[in-house]
């Protein structure tokens, strides 16, 4: 699929001047520091060395004061309480983080995960039903409740009260709970906008920590549940995040929790120095496999548990719940590619909703996700549960997908979601309506550009400027992620050195030795799947590469080359 390349709007020319001077550091990576908004020596020292004394206040945030003052009353009277999450990853390192650290001061505690399949999403009558059962006269949910009005409202007739903790956008009515702990209510003015589920909750412990003059030491001992869950989520790894993610990381490669150190094993990570990618491909499917094959409460079991031995057990469990999701996620997406190819008119689309009743409910967010990649537009994919249809939605790059589901709620029962993902569910006598009127607003307001896949370049290089210098510095803008992506680099007019060739089982990848005009420099890189360009690359051709800066260590040896994300042919 062609891809469009875009320039990054380069920082102020005095500024990366005054800051690659003050930082002794090239123009260009001074640039990358201004583009992230670092313009200064002491903004510098902050991105590059975040301390957890950089985090907010907890109190800045509405409904705080009311949150703790609600849960030392529970506390002083021994009322139970339930720490209630979704089943994905977010939710259950959400619940593992309140449940653990709290039990420490009130061990009269219980958890719940609602079934993916019984219950679906968020805060359920069967979930409040087993609060009253158990004898839990509080609720602290996390990861969701920020629209749940009506469940509230039936909890409350149980006798039974809410703190809600969420980060995603409320509704026009909030649930009447003691306290609805979220950044993204109009009326907070808590400074960071971008926390996760388990980022509130870890907001909420500290403040609880705050307010009774309990050292906050043994509550980051739980940020690697946060960098979890931050990196699971895909919430921009920039301000609190990016220092919960930076300790979090340090934490899991250091001295992981049972749980996570099991799971960690379990995929064979162990003795690797992880990052957050490494988390989004390895930890995070994991996690969540329990909640889309079985039930998330494994899950949370797991990342509770204190006891080696069991938590192998658990995780090798957790494994074949994994490997039963690649299944299901592979076969349900190819079906789906059939689906469209084979119908013209879903080809000329500039959406994709595809619904079959018999799909398995617990991977349709990855299909989705799938399609998107694939067709490059805004996509849809549902199936039946309990006689509606319920899925999830995905969107491309700028275009805001909440927006336009949004837009379609009087054909819905009920959504949720962000700009790039969402959840829905409707009547299945509506999906041919619904179908219609998303094709409609998607078509009405997304620009062409954006249905085409966008590389957004950082800046111009050279190569002979990477060098090892150039990269340490590099890489010490991680933890990436969004809002600090990993830097992508065009060089323009190079050449094959004469010794380019294609590598791979089909031989479909490109290993590449790169050199420019006027240089002597010479890059190695690896170009995946794009073996096509191979003719013209090894007939002299002049081209221009995107690419990203990796090590890549053989035999003991480590070097530097470029991992190219496009070819263009001038």
């Amino acid at each position: 699929m062609e891809k469009r390349w875009t320039i990054k709007q380069p920082g102020d020319e005095a500024t990366v001047r005054e800051l690659a001077e003050s930082l002794n550091i090239s123009p260009v990576l001074a640039n990358l520091l201004v583009q992230r908004g670092v313009t200064n020596f002491n903004e510098a020292r902050a991105f590059f060395r975040p301390q957890l004394t950089d985090l907010h206040d907890p109190f800045l945030m509405k409904d705080m004061n009311l949150a703790i003052d609600r849960i030392d009353e529970a506390i002083r009277n021994n009322e139970r309480i339930l720490i209630y999450g979704d089943y994905d990853v977010d939710g259950t390192t959400s619940v593992a983080l309140v449940y653990s650290f709290l039990k420490n001061y009130h061990p009269n505690l219980d958890f719940y995960i609602p079934n993916r399949y019984e219950e679906g999403y968020g805060v359920s009558i069967k979930g409040i039903d087993y609060a009253a059962e158990t004898g839990c006269s509080l609720v602290i949910s996390l990861d969701c409740g920020i629209k749940a009005v009506e469940k509230v409202e039936y909890a409350r007739s149980q006798k039974i009260e809410f703190i809600i903790c969420d980060h995603h956008t409320p509704g026009d009515k909030l649930p009447q709970a003691v306290a609805c702990l979220d950044p993204k209510r109009l009326d907070c003015p808590y400074p960071d906008k971008n926390l996760s589920g388990c980022g509130v909750g870890f907001k909420l412990m500290q403040a609880w920590c705050r307010q009774n003059q309990v050292s906050e030491e043994p509550l980051f001992e739980f940020l690697d549940l946060v960098a979890v869950s931050i990196a699971s989520d895909i919430v921009p790894i920039v301000g609190e995040n990016r220092v919960m993610a930076h300790y979090g990381l340090k934490k899991l490669n250091a001295s992981p929790s049972t749980g996570l150190s099991s799971i960690i094993k379990i995929s064979g990570m162990e003795g690797r120095e992880m990052n957050i990618s490494d988390i989004v491909f390895k930890i995070g499917p994991r996690i969540n496999a329990a909640g889309r094959i079985d039930s998330g409460r494994d899950a949370v079991d797991l990342l509770v548990s204190e006891n080696e031995s069991l938590a192998e057990m658990m995780s090798i469990d957790i494994n074949v719940c994994n490997e039963t999701r690649k299944d299901l996620d592979r076969n349900i997406t190819q079906e789906a590619l059939e689906l469209i190819a084979s119908d013209k008119s879903l080809l000329s689309r500039k959406t994709t909703v595809l619904f079959k009743p018999e799909w398995h409910k617990g991977v349709v967010g990855i299909v989705a996700s799938r399609l998107t990649e694939h067709y490059y537009r805004p996509t849809v994919i549902l199936t039946e549960s309990k006689g509606l249809a319920t899925g999830s939605a995905r969107s491309v790059e700028g275009f805001d997908l909440y927006k336009a589901i949004d837009a379609c709620s009087d054909l819905l029962e009920n959504f949720g979601g962000h700009m790039y993902a969402a959840g829905l569910t409707l009547k299945p006598q509506n999906v041919p309506a619904f179908i219609e009127k998303f094709e409609r607003v998607v078509s009405e307001s997304i620009h062409p550009d954006l249905l085409v896949p966008q590389i957004e370049i950082d800046a111009e290089l050279h190569l002979r400027d990477i060098d090892d210098k150039f990269y340490r510095i590099l890489k010490q803008f991680h933890p990436f992620g969004p809002g600090n992506m990993k830097s992508i680099f065009a060089t323009y007019d190079v050449f094959d050195y004469g010794t380019s060739k294609a590598v791979g089982k089909e031989k479909e990848h490109l290993k590449l030795e790169l050199i420019e005009e006027h240089s002597a420099a010479i890059k190695q890189g690896v170009a995946f799947g794009m073996s096509q360009h191979l003719p013209r690359i090894k007939n002299g051709e002049a081209f221009h590469v995107c690419y990203s800066i990796e090590e890549n260590i053989f035999n003991g040896i480590t070097s530097l080359q470029v991992m190219v994300r496009d070819v263009k042919f001038p």
